[in-house]
């Protein structure tokens, strides 16, 4: 006779083991490890929070410090690798097979354990592409997750860094898994629930906040006049002649840029209430001068960002925010929203190679995609119209009779030619190819591929793609924005010319740009105090950041 509930008992059989370290659902922060040696199993898919933010971390040490004899060959899929203690495990034998999406801080140490043999890469995976493995073929055994707090029942509030909180839960809970939270503290009625207490198994009290990445401050003093030539172009080149009001910025000195010529470049070109109105975006500090000046109609969050929580309160009407006034960010919508709602995506990538493919990973760094391959995609399932949509899949189809045309989402990589110590963001070919070869990889990470890419802009002008009729036009349009670089320097002249003729390539003059003009006194804000400011004080900067 078949038994259909075999995962049920055993999930039964790890919380009858952990539950003398617990009273009711409570466990000490000291038994955090011996409460994880005796729900963990080897073997075990472990969800851990690991978020692009948010970090359980008092979990996240437990883990690195349990017996490896008892867990062992542990499967981490996760959103972040950001902590020490996430590659730790990888270290002393505690995980050994990993599926991810986003390890910034951590992207050097990754790829030396990479090369070394000590993970087993499953994939480098996007956001929403990680979240429904969750439910098909990586569902979490066992999920360790953060909230601010907890009641007796174990409701948790989140506060608001949800994040991806909700999915993991989802996924481990309705599918026989233990769920295991840290919270800040445990108190008699939470603002309000967040996850229901019902799929909360065990709650350790860490008497502390967890840590969160203030992964989205740009500190408006660090913007260069080349950045705000860029902006400068992304506005009235690209901003402008498409109407884009819905859209998503990448994180980066160059969004950021635009963002604070809104109230100023973008005043002066009367877009008010024509572009840039509704955004997938976290709480980016930069953009407060924009909401202020009274650009921005709402804004739905991935996370939040440190020392936003009392301006989102007073800014109901651009926040999505609970009946306790704090915000609810929720990683899978919002990352729907920008793959679906938006009509462009704009950001920055380390590497762009002569077809327009592009990667963050470079030889010595494994840093991941995180959302950036879900916002900068054409989603071939979109069937709903707009104006930026319907353009540019006119400009990139132009002889398919229009009720059959597909629109296009815009997909615009913005950068300087020369990045970080003088090294060229264009390459004949990228680091990710080597990477997938010395791995061997069955798939090179590539965050966005060409064929999804609309537009490059960098201090040299706007490559079109979207106009580009063939293999060698798009070469030369590439090559045409990418200044001083090798491949810049490979250009053809009277090609570039003949591309320039058509509009494919602007540059500065071309669209009536001085690069001159391009001045820091153009920004609306030039220093973190000047943010505060603009928000009337409700902005409270990390302290890194003040300088005053």
């Amino acid at each position: 006779m078949t038994a259909w509930d075999t995962a049920r008992r055993a999930r039964d059989t790890r919380l009858h083991a952990a539950a003398r370290f617990a009273q009711g659902k409570r466990v000490a922060a000291s038994d955090a490890t011996a409460l994880l040696e005796a729900v963990l199993r080897p073997g075990d898919r472990v969800c851990l929070e690991g978020d692009n933010q948010k970090q359980a971390d008092v979990l996240a040490s437990a883990l690195a410090s349990v017996d490896k004899a008892r867990v062992h060959d542990l499967h981490m899929v996760q959103s972040g690798i950001v902590l020490p203690e996430h590659l730790d495990v990888f270290e002393r034998g505690i995980a050994r097979r990993l599926d991810y999406s986003y390890s910034g801080p951590q992207s050097q140490r990754i790829a030396r354990l990479l090369f070394a043999g000590k993970i087993e890469l499953g994939a480098v995976h996007t956001y929403l592409e990680l979240f429904a493995r969750y439910f098909i073929d990586l569902t979490p055994q066992v999920a360790l997750i953060a909230a601010v707090s907890a009641d007796r029942e174990g409701n948790l509030y989140t506060g608001p860094n949800t994040e991806d909180t909700p999915t993991v839960v989802e996924a481990t809970a309705f599918k026989n898994g233990v769920v295991i939270a840290q919270v800040n503290e445990i108190v008699d009625k939470v603002p309000r629930v967040d996850i229901p207490g019902d799929r909360v198994h065990f709650v350790v009290e860490s008497g502390k906040p967890f840590y969160v990445e203030p992964l989205f401050t740009r500190d408006p003093a660090a913007i260069t006049e080349t950045q705000i030539l860029t902006a400068m172009l992304a506005i009235k080149g690209i901003y402008a002649p498409y109407g884009v009001t819905r859209l998503n910025h990448g994180i980066g000195f160059n969004t950021a840029a635009i963002e604070l010529l809104l109230p100023t470049f973008g005043e002066k070109l009367g877009l008010k209430g024509k572009v840039a109105s509704h955004w997938a975006l976290n709480p980016h500090p930069t953009l407060i001068p924009a909401i202020e000046s009274g650009w921005v109609s709402q804004i739905h969050c991935f996370g939040s960002e440190v020392g936003m929580d009392d301006y989102i309160r007073a800014r109901p009407d651009i926040y999505f925010t609970g009946a306790d006034g704090s915000l609810r960010s929720n990683r899978a919508f919002s990352q729907t929203a920008g793959l679906y709602a938006c009509d462009m995506f704009i950001g920055s990538t380390l590497q762009i190679d002569l077809q327009g493919h592009s990667s963050t990973v470079t030889a010595d760094r494994v840093a991941g995609f995180g959302g950036a391959p879900n916002m900068g995609s054409d989603p071939r399932g979109r069937r709903h119209p707009s104006q930026p949509w319907l353009q540019a899949g006119q400009e990139a189809d132009p002889d398919t009779p229009a009720a059959l045309r597909r629109g296009r989402k815009l997909v615009v990589q913005i950068g300087e030619t020369f990045g970080d110590k003088n090294v060229p963001m264009f390459v004949e070919h990228l680091d990710a190819l080597k990477l997938a070869d010395k791995l061997q990889l069955d798939l090179a990470p590539v965050m966005v591929y060409s064929d999804d890419v609309s537009h490059i802009v960098t201090e040299e002008g706007i490559a079109n793609l979207l106009l580009c009729r063939d293999k060698n036009e798009r070469e030369h349009a590439i090559r045409g924005v990418a200044g001083y670089t090798e491949i810049g320097r490979g250009r053809d002249p009277k090609m570039v010319q003949r591309l320039r003729e058509r509009g494919v390539v602007l540059r500065p003059e071309d669209l009536g740009i001085d690069p001159l003009d391009a001045d820091r006194r153009m920004l609306a804000a030039r220093s973190i105090k000047d943010l505060v400011r603009w928000s009337g004080g409700l902005y409270a900067p990390p302290s890194r950041f003040r300088n005053w």
